[in-house]
């Protein structure tokens, strides 16, 4: 494409604009680094300047500070793939990072906490040594320039941190020495006892997660890659449906075009005004796919699949669904590429830097936090042409996901209570999945819900109020000026203790789909710990035990009842919509359990998932209604003795006295 020579002129003033207003300084190293024969690290403390609020009380209040680190190779061998660690220990949180990417890290603002910090070399992740650059530091030494905000630090306090080190395999590193009030530096050598592993990796080697996003360069070209981004779902009990993933630009890059998937926005205007319509005047963007820093990016539908622009691409198209391995092997994967272009001064094949700040997330799904990618080993795949050869990409980048459990009304699954010695139901938790549309003036999102009769769990939220006034009138409860909020789940389980006699027990799980739109090939999985054991059946789903799984019970459908509806309207005006349900039995046996407590609490789960979403339990138990009755299956065998002596007496002992 033909740029002209205005452009070139407009973007080098550009540049040189920018390195005035960074200051870029070159490195300099202090005397320690001539005694140090291996990797020599030191942190320098720079600055810090009072935040608002302004606090009386000096442990709140916060600072922004810059930092660097300084990471330079003194040894004989190159180094690959740096790593190092930094020992912050004052609440600090990052608010960029720049020269180096933060392992296992999310977006920024990032909070360290009192743990430290990982870092790895981006872009520049191996350090070259000086006998094969001729001491030229630009290719030996990496520097990472760091801001944040730390908390507590008095005027004149200790503002660095604990300690700094190298975290590559084969090296050791003593304490840190600190020099002065604001800088420290470490020597690592190389550790003569360290026995490096048979096979020896160029990058990273790959490391196992719930989830992982593989990011291969299979095309470059000066001005554009081809990448295809490879999400494999590892997790048993992980899962995505309608999964939309962001992540971020660092270089001006934009997506051309896209194959088995796409982008939710699509603006040429963003593209015009950016410095891609800057740089390429003659580039028609109402037909590039999006410019956006952030964009979101979507799984094709399955009507898609076959279609020769955007489909026919293994393991793609399928409306967001990305189903666990016990569930469907060839489902646990998805697959899409782009076409990517990029910016000066990245004009070279060899140029590619992968975007960072990655996140996924699925409808009613687990909550995944990703690390930022990785170098890794060049992902080989099979030549399509059925030859005997293996095809590798160009390069490969990983990014690993793990779930993590919702924080406190912030799920979007719950789980309510009930048994046959308790009248009332124990309701899913107040505000449950969040609160953030409710009107707290109208209703108390930090009251306890209130208890319910069984049939109140059939309606919606907003038609339980008159079924919970009622209840709590009959059974004198005290009522709150204020009510509780609702739970605001799309998606809830209601677990029922439904018989606890001498050699079993037995509860009915009830699922109750309150969103308009239905859960295809859905799961569901509860964790009893002292039950586990004792499983015996489930009746009108596929079960299966777990055991090397949290102790878990995994359920679905079968074929052909494997489909959860969705919320429709009532069968007449004015009716309330009906949730889509389904139900089963479930029994369990006592012979492996003894001393088990079924009503005490034993029999009740300690973690629901639905769909790999931990589902929000309530706080209590149900509680034994005065004059309750006793379990159904209970009372059997002492109605069998009751009738036994009844024939014994009225029909045995009289044909018997002439004996007698």
């Amino acid at each position: 494409m033909r740029v002209s020579w205005k452009s070139w002129l407009l973007l080098l003033l550009f540049h040189i604009c920018n390195a005035q207003d960074d200051g870029e300084t070159p490195i300099t190293l202090p005397k320690e680094v001539d005694a140090c024969n291996g990797i020599f690290l030191q942190y320098n403390f720079d600055s810090r300047q009072k935040e608002y609020p302004r606090l009386k009380n000096a442990t709140a209040q916060p600072w922004a500070f810059k930092s660097q680190l300084t990471v330079v190779n003194t040894g004989a061998t190159e180094l690959k793939t740096w790593q190092a660690f930094i020992g912050f220990q004052h609440d600090e949180i990052l608010v960029s990072v720049d020269g180096a990417t933060i392992l296992n890290g999310d977006s920024f603002p990032m909070k360290v906490g009192k743990n430290g910090t990982h870092l790895t070399g981006y872009p520049q992740a191996d350090l070259r040594t000086a006998i094969d650059t001729a001491g030229d530091l630009t290719q030996m030494a990496a520097k990472v320039k760091i801001k944040g905000t730390m908390f507590g630090v008095k005027l004149g306090g200790n503002v660095m941190p604990s300690n700094i080190k190298l975290e590559n395999e084969g090296f050791k590193c003593p304490k840190a020495t600190t020099k002065g009030r604001q800088s420290m530096h470490v020597c690592c050598t190389k550790d003569p006892k360290f026995k490096p592993k048979k096979k020896l990796l160029k990058f990273f080697p790959r490391r196992k997660a719930d989830l992982s996003f593989t990011y291969d360069i299979i095309q470059s070209f000066k001005g554009n890659y081809i990448a295809q981004v490879t999400i494999d779902n590892h997790h048993p009990l992980g899962r995505l449906d309608h999964w939309n993933l962001t992540f971020e630009w660092m270089r001006n890059e934009f997506i051309y075009d896209m194959r088995g998937a796409f982008t939710r926005k699509k603006d040429p205007s963003e593209c015009l005004y950016s410095a891609a319509g800057g740089y390429y005047q003659d580039m028609d963007f109402s037909k590039v796919m999006n410019c956006q820093k952030k964009p979101i990016i979507s799984d094709l539908p399955s009507t898609m699949k076959d279609d020769d622009h955007v489909g026919k691409l293994p393991f793609c198209c399928r409306d967001g669904q990305i189903l666990s391995k016990i569930m469907n092997a060839t489902k646990a994967k998805s697959v899409f590429q782009m076409n990517v272009f990029k910016l000066p001064p990245d004009l070279n094949r060899t140029a590619i830097n992968p975007p960072q700040n990655w996140n996924i997330k699925g409808v009613v799904n687990p909550h995944y936090k990703c690390s930022q990618p990785i170098r890794v080993d060049p992902t080989e795949t099979p030549d399509p042409s059925g030859v005997e050869a293996t095809i590798s990409a160009i390069a490969s980048y990983q990014v690993t996901c793990n779930i993590t459990k919702p924080k406190p009304k912030m799920a979007k699954c719950c789980v309510s209570f009930s048994a046959y010695y308790a009248d009332s139901v124990v309701p899913c938790n107040t505000c449950a999945c969040g609160c953030e549309d409710e009107d707290t003036r109208k209703c108390d999102k930090d009251a306890r819900a209130l208890p319910l009769p069984a049939e109140a769990l059939l309606v919606p939220f907003a038609n339980r109020t008159i079924k919970a006034k009622a209840w709590a009138k009959i059974k004198h409860i005290d009522l709150p000026k204020k009510l509780p909020c609702p739970d605001n789940c799309p998606m809830s389980v209601n677990w029922h203790l439904d018989s606890d006699y001498k050699t079993g027990w037995s509860a009915r799980i009830t699922m109750f789909n309150w969103q308009r739109r239905p859960f295809e090939d859905w799961f569901l999985a509860v964790q009893l710990k002292k039950a586990f054991v004792g499983y015996e059946n489930v009746y009108s789903f596929n079960g299966t035990k777990l055991g090397k799984v949290d102790r878990m019970i995994f359920m679905k459908g079968f074929p052909g009842l494997n489909y959860l509806i969705g919320l429709t309207n009532g069968s007449k005006p004015g009716e309330p919509p009906v949730p889509g349900k389904q139900q089963s039995v479930i029994s369990f046996l006592k012979k492996n359990t003894p001393g088990i407590r079924v009503a005490g609490g034993d029999g009740f789960p300690t973690k629901v998932i639905f769909n790999g979403e931990e589902c929000a339990l309530p706080r209590r138990l149900p509680r034994r209604s005065v004059g309750s009755r006793q379990s159904p299956v209970g009372l059997l065998p002492a109605v069998i003795i009751v009738f036994s002596t009844f024939i014994l007496i009225n029909f045995f002992l009289p044909s018997m006295a002439p004996f007698l």
